[in-house]
């Protein structure tokens, strides 16, 4: 069975390649939650990330963004001290920041709406040969980077945001020659 070679041999990697990456995401609070999570990964690797999503996932409250943005400096302190997660303050302040400006884009048409609009609600469908292929940014990232900061989100550069997009299958990155190229894009076709 061929992956995409970032997948690697670790079993985390190539269980979250093969179950969730590209996957179509259209619920909102999860959309959330994967683009804190990638802000989180910004100059660390995706596995260090995966491998501490369940203690995320406990120390955000489950990534209930509508909890999370009454939060203030106590609990930025508990996060700050909490070994389970990367404890970076000034991520951990945009994470607060970020689910109060979701709860605005939530209020006034739906997180999900706003970022499926970019692609008018269909996964743009790549069809790269190697990983050497996939960007780690392009124009439309810099734009919804861009149109994310104006809502008042933090640590979304346009490579977080492709990153994310290429994630939640806003955008199918899997190479043609791997397995889940296909899937990914069937979903897409189907809106599943």
């Amino acid at each position: 069975m061929q992956r995409c070679g970032w997948a690697g041999t670790d079993p985390v990697y190539m269980d979250y390649h093969d179950r969730e990456w590209g996957v179509p995401e259209y619920d909102s609070r999860a959309l959330w939650e994967k683009l804190i999570l990638d802000g989180f990964q910004a100059g660390l690797s995706w596995i260090t990330i995966l491998r501490k999503r369940d203690n995320f996932r406990r120390a955000f409250a489950g990534f209930d963004p509508n909890e999370i943005a009454t939060w203030g400096e106590a609990e930025v302190a508990r996060l700050v001290a909490n070994p389970g997660i990367i404890r970076h303050r000034g991520k951990i302040e945009a994470a607060i920041a970020n689910a109060r400006a979701w709860q605005e884009v939530e209020a006034r048409e739906g997180f999900d709406t706003f970022m499926w609009r970019y692609v008018d609600g269909v996964p743009l469908q790549n069809r790269f040969a190697t990983q050497a292929d996939v960007p780690p940014q392009t124009v439309l990232s810099q734009q919804v980077s861009k149109d994310l900061k104006k809502e008042g989100f933090k640590f979304c550069g346009p490579t977080i945001v492709y990153a994310w997009m290429e994630a939640c299958g806003l955008v199918n990155d899997h190479i043609v020659t791997c397995h889940r190229h296909a899937a990914c894009a069937e979903m897409g076709r189907s809106g599943a």
